[in-house]
Formats: structure tokens, C-alpha cells, sequence
């Protein structure tokens, strides 16, 4: 007997989405305080800080400078996609 997982949809509702938000931005700001409450240096605040703002830099060269920039057919629908864009790109 096989048990198949039923396909789960986008979410759509705006006070889910924001709720969602909220969750990412609370589990990103606990997540950097135990960090820096484990080592209070001003180092360790600096690379972190660094690296927050690098990822999101990338992420937004994923989600909007592809799309507006380099290939207006292309639509983001999360990193996976990109990286799936970026991998049949290399191969052609």
C-alpha cells in the first residue's frame, strides 16, 4: 500500500504571511543574540553583521536584478528555482 502526500498550496493569506515574517524575524533575531551573548565581542558582531547583510544582498540579486535585470522572462518563485535557473543556464 503506498501513501501519497497530498500536494501542499501556497499560502496566500496576508495575516499568515505577515505572521509568517514575524517568525523568521523573530527565530533570525534570537539565533544572532545567542551568538552574541556566547561570544560579546565586537568581532563576532561585525561578522555577523556582515553576513546578514550579504545574504540578503544575494537573495535580493536572486529574487529581483535576474527578473529586472538580466532575464525578464525569468520568475522567482524561491532559491531552489534560481539555483535550477542558474544550473540549466550553465548547461546551454
Amino acid at each position: 500500500m503506498f501513501y501519497t502526500v497530498p500536494r501542499v498550496r501556497d499560502l496566500t493569506h496576508p495575516k499568515l504571511l505577515y505572521f509568517k515574517a514575524g517568525l523568521f524575524l523573530l527565530s533570525g533575531l534570537l539565533a544572532a543574540a545567542a551568538l552574541v551573548l556566547e561570544h560579546p565581542e565586537f568581532r563576532t558582531i561585525l561578522l555577523l553583521s556582515l553576513a546578514i547583510w550579504c545574504f540578503a544582498r544575494c537573495y535580493y540579486f536572486a529574487f529581483y536584478v535576474i527578473q529586472h535585470y538580466i532575464d525578464p522572462t525569468y520568475r522567482f518563485s524561491g532559491l531552489w528555482s534560481f539555483l535550477a535557473y542558474c544550473w540549466r543556464r550553465r548547461s546551454s
